[in-house]
């Protein structure tokens, strides 16, 4: 029979698990009904067709309410997409507050997770400034996807380059094994909670930021593109050949914007 202690610590682990599926699902369910209105979107290569429709359309009137709808819509996305593959240091953090504080693990691992979105909302912000930057110079069609050739080889270029750059393989390192960080900067209390959430998404931005790129190749809106990426991170952070995988997919990302801007001569 388990201790009350023990019950405890599975019952709080189910909770922060359950809290993170359902603030998931609740994400991607907004981006599927935001993504409704619009057109089925293209696969990466053959969103260059959109050009004349890009030209017709023109470009999108910024101003403060756009702004902040694309704002939204990036910062859901990121919670989509970042936080399964957060869960799992999630919940090391929550485990660690319980044997310091002696107290449930859930507000503190509430905080962490607010601390971490904290980051990623912005990188959205960033996120939404060059996507209004890019659609202004008619790089992204009304599909919100690559309209030019070389636009589109250059942030596959640029990813690929950065999954072999040191930077790149630091921040991963600190994103697959987040204990050593945890141990090293423990900051108690509910502010220590939300600045080390804080420094955890650190790493994660800078371990994926070019990935993230990678959605106006084929589309940020185009749901399945998103759930590739999404997947892709999940695999290079969580499991135990994450960073071989992550130096071929660089290598495939190379070749496929070499093989773009060779074909576009």
């Amino acid at each position: 029979m388990a201790s009350p202690g023990l019950g405890t610590t599975r019952r709080d682990r189910r909770l922060i698990l359950a809290s993170l599926l359902s603030l998931t699902l609740l994400a991607w369910l907004y981006l599927w009904i935001d993504a409704g209105p619009m057109a089925p979107m293209s696969a990466p290569g053959d969103g260059m067709e959109a050009d004349a429709m890009a030209a017709d359309a023109g470009t999108v009137p910024w101003h403060a309410g756009v702004l902040l709808l694309t704002f939204l819509m990036w910062a859901v996305m990121m919670v989509g997409m970042m936080l399964p593959s957060a869960t799992p240091a999630i919940l090391l953090y929550g485990r660690l507050a319980r044997n310091r504080q002696t107290t449930s693990p859930l507000p503190s691992a509430w905080v962490f997770s607010a601390g971490y979105l904290a980051i990623w909302s912005l990188f959205s912000l960033g996120a939404t400034l060059l996507q209004a930057t890019f659609e202004s110079g008619r790089l992204l069609s009304p599909m919100l996807a690559s309209t030019s050739v070389w636009f589109s080889a250059a942030l596959l270029i640029l990813a690929g380059l950065y999954q072999w750059l040191p930077l790149k393989r630091a921040c991963l390192d600190k994103c697959r094994s987040p204990l050593a960080l945890f141990l090293m900067h423990w900051r108690p209390g509910s502010l220590g909670a939300f600045r080390m959430g804080m420094e955890h998404g650190l790493y994660c931005v800078g371990c994926c930021w070019a990935l993230m790129l990678l959605l106006f190749v084929a589309g940020v809106m185009n749901l399945l593109w998103v759930a590739l990426i999404a997947g892709f991170v999940l695999v290079e952070k969580l499991l135990p050949p994450g960073r071989l995988i992550g130096h071929l997919a660089g290598i495939g990302l190379l070749l496929t914007g070499a093989g773009m801007l060779v074909s576009s001569f």
